[in-house]
C-alpha cells in the first residue's frame, strides 16, 4: 500500500515488511536502496522465532534517489517482495495522514488529541470530527475543526454509518481514531479500514464492564488500574494491541480519584497509540503488534 504524496527537498521514504525469515533479507533491501542513490535513516528489525517471520522497519532520504518516488513501490515489489514472500507497505513522510476523531460525551482524551495537534506535535490532519451526540461541539468549535453530529441507534445503525462512511470518503479519511465513541462498530465499517480504526478503553476489561467500571474496581478493592489502545476488529475489544500502561492505586484512593486516574491514563495510552501510527512504527501481523521505537 502507498499514499499520495508531493516531490519535495528531504523527502524520505519509510518501509514496513514481513516475510519468512531467511538469511540475507537485511543485505537485500538496504543493498535496493544504497545502489539506487539512497541514503538510509532508520533501520529497525525482529524476528519472531515461533513464527519464523522476520519483521523490518527502515526509512531512508529520497534527495538523491534515482526511482522516481511514484515508481519505488512497483520496482520493491517485482525485484524483491515475490522473490521473497514479502509483505510491505510503503510511505513518504511528507504525506500528512488525515484523521477522523469519533467521540460521545467524554471530553479528555478529545482535548489530549487537540492540542497535540495544534501544538504541531503530529503530522497530521484533522479535517473533522463525528459524534453520536452534540455534547462536545464546543470542543471542536475552539479548535476550527467541523464537528457532524451523527445519532445512532439499533434503528437507524446501518443508514447512519452508512452517511458517516460518506463523510469520511468525501474528506479523504486515512484512519480513524475512537475517543471514547460509545458505540459498537458494524463489521461492514471495520472492513473498510483495516488496522486503520484506533480505540481506547480502560484494561478492567472483562472483570468490571457496564458503564461504570471504575466505581466496581474501587467496591472490589483493586491495586492497579490500566488501559489499553488497539486497532479495531469484529472481534469486540480484542484487535491488535498497540500500547497499553497502568498506574498503581492504594485503599486511599476515592472513586472520583479512580476515575481521574482512569481517565489520565486513557488519554496517554491513546495518544502514544496514534503517534505511533501517523510515524509508521506499527506492523500488523495476525491478531498482534510489532511496534518499532
Amino acid at each position: 500500500m502507498s499514499e499520495q504524496h508531493v516531490s519535495a527537498p528531504n523527502t524520505n521514504a519509510i518501509l514496513l515488511m514481513h516475510c519468512p525469515d531467511q538469511p540475507g533479507i537485511i543485505a537485500v533491501v538496504t543493498d535496493f536502496i544504497h545502489v539506487n542513490g539512497g541514503n538510509i535513516l532508520y533501520l529497525d528489525q525482529h524476528v519472531d522465532k515461533v513464527e519464523h517471520i522476520f519483521f523490518m522497519r527502515i526509512e531512508w532520504d529520497l534527495s538523491h534517489f534515482v526511482i522516481p518516488h511514484d515508481q519505488i513501490r512497483d520496482y520493491f515489489a517485482t525485484l524483491y517482495a515475490q522473490k521473497y514472500q514479502m509483505s510491505f507497505s510503503l510511505y513518504f513522510n511528507n504525506y500528512r495522514p488525515r484523521m477522523a476523531i469519533f467521540v460521545s460525551k467524554m471530553s479528555h482524551c478529545l482535548y489530549d488529541m487537540l492540542a497535540r495537534y495544534t501544538a504541531g506535535e503530529w503530522n497530521v490532519d484533522i479535517p473533522l470530527i463525528i459524534s453520536n451526540h452534540p455534547d462536545l461541539e464546543n470542543v471542536a468549535r475552539r479548535f476550527d475543526i467541523p464537528y457532524h453530529v451523527v445519532p445512532v441507534n439499533k434503528e437507524n445503525k446501518e443508514q447512519q454509518e452508512a452517511a458517516e462512511l460518506d463523510l469520511l470518503k468525501k474528506n479523504r479519511i486515512d484512519f480513524i481514531v475512537l475517543a471514547r465513541y460509545m458505540q459498537i462498530i458494524s463489521p461492514e465499517f471495520i472492513e473498510k479500514y483495516p488496522n486503520k480504526i484506533i480505540n481506547i478503553h480502560h484494561s478492567s476489561l472483562p472483570a468490571f464492564m457496564g458503564a461504570k467500571p471504575y466505581h466496581a474496581a474501587f467496591a472490589r478493592g483493586v491495586k492497579l488500574i490500566g488501559a489499553t489502545s488497539h486497532y479495531v476488529t469484529t472481534e469486540l475489544d480484542a484487535g491488535p494491541i498497540i500500547e497499553q500502561d497502568i498506574v498503581r492505586i492504594s485503599h486511599k484512593d476515592s472513586v472520583d480519584a479512580l476515575v481521574h486516574k482512569g481517565q489520565d491514563l486513557e488519554k496517554i495510552v491513546l495518544s502514544r497509540a496514534v503517534e505511533k501510527h501517523i510515524d509508521r512504527k506499527i506492523l500488523v501481523y495476525k491478531n498482534k503488534t510489532v511496534v518499532f521505537n
